[in-house]
């Protein structure tokens, strides 16, 4: 008997999502709770499984729709015998003209892993063999980066046979200009929005400093082996910036507090918030009570915010909440830059890339690897005495750890 595969609930408020890939095609089977199709919501991409066993039908949707919770995503209709001996009953269909080498190789690993439109259309625009490529997606899926790094790779592999003639050069392409207009996904239209009514509504400003990073690089290269070993996790820079934050926050409350109506609420906890990028887009789950955790808590649970973010399986409750947040534009290289506060929250603290600049120290000029921070932050709640004093708590937390240690 035909089962519908409806949009799922999605989290507390959230009434919709965008269709954003299909996983399963019409005539797929299927296993009980096995994904087939993927939708985009405000903030996470969640999964929307097969109730039953069996072997898809019908889709009632296609990629780019919005849905609504409890609309129908496809019809999984029964398989095994009963499917088999309904198959044998029909007439005999017209023989159908062989798929092409390069379709023949997208079709040919379906009963091993899927192909999201995006890859089967890669696939066959670049031909080459899906069964040879390892997938880096969620559950080892091939992903469209793959097939397009396989196709390059495969240029580069190919030579030219000594004895072939020189092939004519190709003709300059002159005056050739395009365009792709691509609609935008639900989450960055979300993360549009949210920025811009930040800066609509709170009175940005961001204050700078810069900090010596020696301190923290040495106990780092001094203590990675024995802490990974005791607590199976790299030991990273979050840590100290999420502890040094903590003394902060504790010692001026409004860079941790929250502007409701005409009122303050001020938290005597520390959730803050992690900007991680994913593959639709920059996303900020929750490290909760960062004031009661020690730095192998904070790494661990930073790293599997990490991986679940670039897997995808990251969940409403990952980002609710947050009192403050720390984005690391320096993973990507960034000098300097002005965060915009994630609200409700009315601060957010930068950080960028470590280059050796050359500073006074006693007297002497030397070398030292300096990072720039930046504290940007909601001038309606936080002074501007405020904001520069809990900066510099935290750079000089970094420069002498210790003081994360006997709270000063």
């Amino acid at each position: 008997m035909p089962t519908e595969v409806k949009v799922p609930t999605l989290g507390e408020s959230v009434t919709e999502a965008t269709i954003g890939e299909l996983l399963k095609k019409v005539g797929d089977t299927v296993k009980i709770d096995e994904p087939i199709a993927s939708l985009e919501t405000d903030k996470v991409a969640v999964e929307a499984p097969s109730p039953v066993a069996g072997t898809i039908t019908e889709f009632r949707v296609a990629v780019g729709d919005t849905v609504e919770v409890g609309a129908i995503i496809a019809v999984v209709g029964e398989s095994g015998a009963a499917a088999t001996a309904a198959a044998s009953e029909a007439p005999a269909a017209a023989p159908a003209p062989a798929p092409a080498p390069a379709q023949a190789k997208a079709e040919s690993i379906d009963a091993a892993q899927t192909l999201s439109p995006a890859v089967r259309r890669a696939v066959l625009e670049h031909g080459v063999d899906p069964s040879t490529i390892k997938g880096t997606g969620k559950d080892g899926r091939l992903t469209k980066e793959d097939v397009i790094a396989a196709a390059e790779a495969k240029k580069t592999d190919v030579a030219t046979p000594a004895s072939a003639p020189a092939p004519a050069a190709a003709p300059l392409a002159t005056g050739e200009r395009r365009e792709e207009r691509v609609k935008m996904t639900r989450m960055r239209q979300t993360i549009a929005k949210r920025l811009k009514s930040a800066q609509d509504t709170a009175a940005l400003l961001t204050t700078f400093n810069d900090v010596d990073m020696s301190a923290v690089m040495e106990a780092r290269d001094k203590y990675k082996d024995l802490f990974a070993k005791k607590h199976d996790v790299r030991l990273g820079f979050m840590g100290f910036f999420a502890k040094a934050a903590c003394l902060a926050l504790k010692d001026v409350p409004a860079v941790n507090a929250y502007i409701e109506g005409d009122e303050i609420i001020y938290h005597d906890y520390v959730d803050i918030s992690v900007a991680v990028s994913a593959p639709n887009g920059l996303v900020v789950p929750v490290v909760r009570d960062c004031q009661a955790k020690g730095f192998a808590q904070i790494e661990k649970d930073i790293a599997d915010f990490g991986k679940r973010a670039k897997d995808g399986t990251l969940t409403m409750e990952d980002m609710k909440g947050g009192t403050f947040t720390i984005s690391n534009g320096g993973v990507f290289g960034s000098l300097m830059s002005t965060p915009i506060i994630n609200p409700p929250q009315s601060a957010v603290l930068g950080l960028h890339r470590i280059e050796d600049r050359p500073v006074v120290r006693n007297g002497e000029i030397v070398i030292r690897p300096m990072m720039y921070i930046a504290l940007s932050y909601d001038h309606r709640l936080i002074d501007g005495r405020e904001a520069v004093t809990a900066l510099k708590i935290i750079k000089e937390a970094i420069e002498d750890p210790t003081r994360m240690l006997i709270d000063l």
